[in-house]
Order: structure tokens, then sequence, then C-alpha cells
């Protein structure tokens, strides 16, 4: 078969390119490429008639109930293209599984630059400190954001997030068909009774955010597009905050972060520098507790786990997926590290 054969792609391209002729204008030029990386939707690079684009689907198979939300993702970008967080220009979002087995959407191709590791590898150490100060400020921009103003007043309840978001991911791990991970199970009860009172404090929370769904200018430091919005709601600032905080508690062997490595060398700010630089945005977001760091692995950890049951069912994104399960542990073991001080 042809490098984009149905079998390889896991979708039929004569449909799709029959649709978008439908939808965009007939052409005889029609390429689509599917996109590596990433561990939940698949996703896939077209062109059509010189017009370059992204297709975000739904993976096949039996999902975790409000799992994969590429709805979500499609409204939360459409809103925030309201405001000055950069996100690629939504096209359309088709709901009806029939077509390509599964509901997508589609959005304009961004040029740029995309590092999967918090190391940036491949940058020079003055890039490295403007681009970290980027995803600073664009962090800053998106939970100063009026969610209301753009629509997305009922994407998600702004009270108790922490206390809502322990259940949903305490209850994720229970479902588990994996192995049981004692420390992950130890730290969710932690979790349960650590809990700290709401604030009042919301925001349009990304919930993945971090360096590698950055992308940055071809030839700049400026981030160009914040992707991959599937655990976007109405949530608490520190909760995004203290997740892009990640790797200055995770070592590079575990999800790339950067605990191991030399960060002045590499010219990564220290993470007070990182966090203040924030707040020049958002002041009224206090500092991350060890509770926000710890949560914020806890969270990350079931997801691993979450990754290794799709894999083990056979519709995980990612074909080697499975390789993530260990990091869970690893993940729990960090938390009561940053709980304890150490």
């Amino acid at each position: 078969m042809s490098e984009n054969s149905q079998e390889k792609l896991g979708i039929d391209p004569d449909v799709l390119k029959r649709f978008l002729d439908e939808r965009l204008g007939a052409t005889d030029d029609f390429t689509i490429k599917r996109i590596s990386g990433g561990q939940s939707n698949p996703t896939f690079r077209l062109g059509h008639g010189g017009r370059r684009m992204v297709l975000r689907k739904q993976p096949p198979g039996e999902l975790a109930k409000g799992a994969h939300r590429i709805d979500r993702e499609y409204r939360v970008m459409e809103g925030l293209s309201k405001t000055d967080v950069p996100v690629p220009a939504m096209i359309l979002y088709h709901e009806d599984a029939k077509l390509l087995g599964t509901p997508f959407y589609l959005m304009e191709e961004v040029d740029g630059r995309v590092f999967h590791e918090a190391a940036m590898d491949g940058a020079s150490p003055e890039e490295r400190g403007a681009m970290y100060m980027a995803l600073a400020d664009t962090l800053g921009k998106l939970h100063a954001a009026d969610y209301e103003a753009v629509g997305l007043g009922t994407f998600g309840r702004p009270n108790d997030y922490f206390a809502r978001q322990i259940a949903l991911w305490s209850g994720q791990l229970e479902k588990s068909t994996g192995e049981p991970i004692p420390e992950l199970e130890k730290l969710s009860g932690w979790m349960k009774a650590n809990q700290p009172e709401d604030d009042g404090l919301s925001a349009i929370s990304h919930g993945d955010f971090r360096v590698g769904n950055m992308m940055y200018a071809p030839d700049g430091t400026d981030i160009v597009a914040v992707l991959d919005w599937e655990l976007s709601t109405i949530g608490h600032p520190l909760a995004d905050l203290a997740f892009c905080c990640l790797p200055w508690h995770t070592s590079s062997n575990e999800y790339g972060g950067i605990l191991d490595l030399d960060i002045a060398s590499l010219g990564i700010p220290a993470e007070n520098d990182f966090v203040a630089r924030y707040r020049k945005t958002m002041p009224q977001v206090p500092a991350p507790g060890a509770f926000h760091v710890a949560f914020a692995l806890f969270r990350f950890a079931v997801i691993f786990v979450g990754i290794a049951d799709r894999a083990r069912r056979g519709n995980a994104a990612d074909p080697e997926a499975e390789r993530y399960g260990p990091l869970a542990q690893r993940f729990a073991i960090r938390a009561f590290e940053v709980i304890e001080g150490k």
C-alpha cells in the first residue's frame, strides 16, 4: 500500500478528500501525513489546494467517560482567538463519526519550532532564557483572559477546582486495569486529606501547559501557538502554574525534566524566577506550594496510567505508549519528595 493508505493512516484518505472538496472547494492537490508524538488524539498534517491544515480526531475504540473531548479543544481555541493568547485559527468541527470513524476538527497549520523536552535541545542559552520567559508570559496571558467575554462562561465550573480534580483523578486511578502502584495510591489518599480551602481564583486552565505543547517562532523566541487543549477547562490558575513548574522537579529521563541538568549553563531560569515572571502578569496568584506541585505530579501520574491502559486496549495514539506506565510510580515518588521538602 502507499504511504497514505488507509491501513497506515487509520482513516480513509479518499473519503477525507471528498469531504474537503465539498467544504473547501475541489482540487487535485491533496496530501495527508500522520504527525508522530502525542499520547491521545491522532493528529494529521493536510495539504489541500495549497492550504496547509492540521486535523485532530478522537482515537478509535472504547474511551473513558469525558476523555478525548476534541469538541472542547475546538471551542476553547475558537474562543481564545479573540484574545492575545496565540492559538491556531479554527476551520471547522465535524461531529458525525461516520465519516472518519470518530469526530474531528480542522485548524490552520502554524509554522514554528516545537521542543519536545524542557531542555530545548538545539537552542542557545540566550534563546532558552527568552523562551522560558515567553512561556511564563503566555501562561499569564491565558489566565488573564476574560472567559465570560469570549463565550467560555460555561466551559467549566470555577469553584472547588482542586476538590473536583482530586475526586476525578482518584476515580480514574481506581478504574485502571493495570497493576496497582502503591506509591500512587498512597499519594491519592494524601491529596484527599490535604486539599486546601477554595480561594475563589479561577481562569481558563490549559491542563497540559508545558514546553512540549508550545510552538515557537521559526527564527525567534516568541510563542506563536499553544497546542493540545484536550484537558482545558475553567480551573484554578495554580494548577497550570504548578504543572508548568514540573521540569524543575523531575529529571531528564522522567518525561524530559531538568532537575539533573546544569540549568544555569543551559540558560534556563530558576523556578522562582520563572514564577516571578508569571506573577508580573498575574500578581493575584501566589507562588505554588508543595500541595500544588504534588497535585500536578499526581494528575500527570494518573494520566500516564491511563496512557498505559489505552496501550493495552490497543487504542493509544502512540504505538509505544505502554512505556509511559513506569513513570506513574516515579512521579508519585517525586510528589512525596516535594511534600517532604527533599
